[in-house]
């Protein structure tokens, strides 16, 4: 039953992901959502392979300055999770 809920829960937001998504706390499907929306928003998507996300400045302080999988960007989201 606690999976189902995790994604409800309202998690605190480290200041660099604030900066990406706004201020928290949200639940991690929102904070997923308002990632996309900035990714599509700045155009963040490489044009060959759309999986692969080119961070700006602002999401680079949270996910790191490299190129990264959409799959692995989750996991780099959540470490500003708490």
């Amino acid at each position: 039953m606690a999976g189902n809920n995790a994604l409800q829960k309202p998690v605190t937001l480290s200041p660099e992901l604030e900066n990406v998504v706004g201020k928290g706390p949200m639940t991690r499907a929102q904070v997923t959502s308002k990632v996309w929306e900035y990714i599509k928003k700045h155009d963040l998507q490489d044009s060959k392979d759309k999986r692969q996300i080119n961070p700006d400045d602002k999401l680079g302080a949270v996910i790191g300055k490299e190129q990264i999988s959409m799959f692995k960007m989750t996991a780099a989201v959540s470490k500003h999770l708490s």
